[in-house]
């Protein structure tokens, strides 16, 4: 039924976002959804089934994919251990909210949403890099919140409520808070992240797996998640993940600042709809 091309473009799904995820230290979820929505539409399949679907296969191929890059970072950082996973376990509770709430918000409202936010945090990361002529080992002591129980939560549970309701892990808002927020020097936030959103897609995955439960009429399905898209990508993103994380500390921090400023700003571009794609 489903093409040659339709697999082939599975793969190099695989291969460029897992390269991105281990790179960046993000789930990869905003390429993801519409390159799957995009095979998924070509393919015949409805719009709005190939959307949910795109959204909840994507988390479930987070899953896999950030751990590959968490578990390389942390043999260069262990110090990302403990405050990924402090900010997952709440991360997971707000994913799984999301993905239960997510087909009861307009489209176009979370699209706006998700633009200015990603708009804002871009510039202001792209501000942090141009003043910055160096970074200190001790760059946490000039953190503006204080990572404790309170603030955990609160980040957690946000970024986690976006992750569910967007289709994403969630990096692309947790590094610029961990950065900009508490001070995190930039390669330990992309380290966090990866931690972090691997345990945060478990969330969500588990929500959709409840709603699209006999109502998913895509075969080899898992209530909304696709078997078949998760089994193709995952094979080639988890081990470009980890090629990505392993080029992650011999990239100048300030030019990964710039790379991931250009990368909102693309996402929210293509969310407003002014992108053909």
């Amino acid at each position: 039924m489903l093409s040659l091309s339709f697999y082939i473009g599975l793969i190099l799904i695989g291969i460029f976002v897992g390269f991105v995820s281990g790179l960046l230290g993000v789930g990869g979820g905003f390429l993801m959804v519409p390159l799957q929505y995009f095979l998924f539409t070509s393919a015949g399949i409805d719009s709005t089934l190939a959307m949910v679907v795109s959204v909840a296969t994507s988390l479930a191929i987070i899953i896999p994919t950030a751990s590959s890059g968490a578990y390389r970072h942390q043999k260069v950082n262990k110090s990302i251990v403990k405050p990924g996973i402090s900010l997952g376990i709440f991360g997971i509770i707000g994913s799984f909210c999301g993905g239960l709430v997510a087909v009861y918000i307009p489209v176009f409202a979370l699209k706006v949403i998700f633009a200015i936010l990603l708009i804002g945090i871009a510039l202001n990361m792209v501000r942090e890099s141009l003043k910055e002529e160096s970074e200190d080992e001790d760059s946490e002591k000039n953190a503006k919140l204080s990572f404790n129980i309170l603030t955990l939560a609160c980040v957690g549970l946000a970024v986690g409520l976006l992750s569910g309701l967007l289709g994403i892990g969630g990096g692309i808002f947790i590094i610029p808070i961990l950065t900009i927020l508490f001070g995190f020097k930039l390669t330990k936030a992309i380290g966090t992240s990866s931690v972090y959103i691997s345990l945060t897609a478990i969330g969500g995955v588990i929500s959709y797996i409840i709603s699209g439960w006999g109502v998913n009429p895509l075969p080899l399905a898992l209530g909304y998640v696709s078997l078949l898209n998760w089994i193709l990508i995952v094979i080639f993103s988890v081990p470009m993940a980890s090629l990505g994380a392993k080029y992650a500390y011999k990239v100048p921090e300030k030019k990964l600042r710039i790379i991931f400023a250009i990368l909102m700003i693309f996402i929210a571009i293509k969310m407003l709809g002014i992108l053909p794609f």
